[in-house]
């Protein structure tokens, strides 16, 4: 199907309208004000509708002419948009970028970064993957990540330093240790502990890691006291916080998690010698000189913002 009229076209009928008129428009186009007349008279003349109407000394959209720009107004931003992309694609800005983050980091120092970065840069998808152990260090090491928000650096990849992360030790309101306070660690011998399961590899592998307790069962990562006679292993916080809810066990969590939860049935537990332990976050790029621009700019907004959270 071919068009009646032009991009062109429909930008000129919007600029008379946001300068209030046709010589106005003009300056703003770098265009002559015949150039602009005749460009409005052969519009109106294929679209077969009056467009622009004399008003004293201005010239403004008739009836029409307001009901077909509010249509157009979509379309030149979508071309916009287009020609910014172009540009960006052409200076090698990627169209996706990947970045893994540890499960136990804050994911507000992620997500208010990238939202200042979306509104500079609308060209680049992002994915995020969360990881834990061994998926953490796999992810860098194998370079699937763009960026990667690691807990201790990895060997041979620079990095920097991100935030603290504080783990907690809680239990629901109704379970037996909640009453026993304080605790000491020979208390939580005889109770079910819930753990996060290390990420690293597919299910599949994980399961069959779980099922033989030979060499792959060492492949996997264990961090943190894991001494219970009874484990409840679980994919991630939010399946471990709401068995914590019901009371199926103890089981160390974020504070930026425990914040961000109503704790009316979940209580903080008093453990000697034991209260609690600081995880590390690193920021690394992985794939070191070979890092997009875009890769770069949201590393830079990323390192900004910890210093923002430095001087809280």
């Amino acid at each position: 199907m071919r068009l009646k009229t032009t991009l062109d076209q429909w930008l000129t009928l919007y600029e008379i309208d946001r300068a209030g008129s046709i010589q106005a428009a003009a300056t703003a186009l770098n265009k002559s004000h015949t150039t602009l007349i005749y460009s409005v008279k052969k519009l109106e003349a294929q679209l077969g509708v009056s467009l622009v109407e004399i008003k004293g000394r201005r010239a403004v959209l008739s009836d029409d002419g307001k009901a077909l720009l509010r249509r157009a107004d979509s379309m030149l931003e979508q071309a916009r948009e287009l020609e910014e992309i172009s540009t960006q694609l052409a200076k090698g800005i990627e169209s996706e970028i990947t970045i893994a983050i540890d499960h136990l980091c804050d994911r507000s120092w992620l997500y208010q970064p990238m939202a200042d970065f979306l509104a500079q840069n609308s060209s680049t998808s992002i994915q995020v993957v969360e990881t834990s152990l061994s998926k953490t260090t796999q992810m860098v090491t194998d370079e699937l990540a763009d960026i990667s928000i690691v807990t201790l650096p990895v060997t041979n990849y620079p990095c920097e330093a991100f935030g603290i992360v504080t783990m907690l030790p809680v239990v629901a309101k109704s379970h037996p240790l909640a009453a026993k306070q304080p605790l000491c660690s020979a208390d939580f011998t005889t109770t079910s502990q819930i753990v996060v399961r290390d990420l690293g590899g597919t299910l599949k592998q994980v399961v069959k890691q779980e099922a033989k307790q030979g060499a792959q069962q060492e492949a996997k990562q264990d961090v943190g006291w894991l001494r219970s006679r009874q484990r409840i292993t679980v994919d991630n916080f939010d399946h471990a916080w709401q068995a914590v809810e019901q009371g199926a066990g103890f089981c160390r969590l974020p504070e930026h998690l425990l914040s961000s939860r109503s704790m009316d049935n979940v209580v903080i537990l008093k453990v000697d010698n034991a209260q609690r332990y600081q995880v590390p976050m690193h920021l690394t790029l992985p794939k070191g000189a070979k890092t997009g621009p875009a890769a770069k700019c949201l590393y830079r907004l990323l390192m900004e913002s910890k210093k923002l959270r430095s001087k809280v």
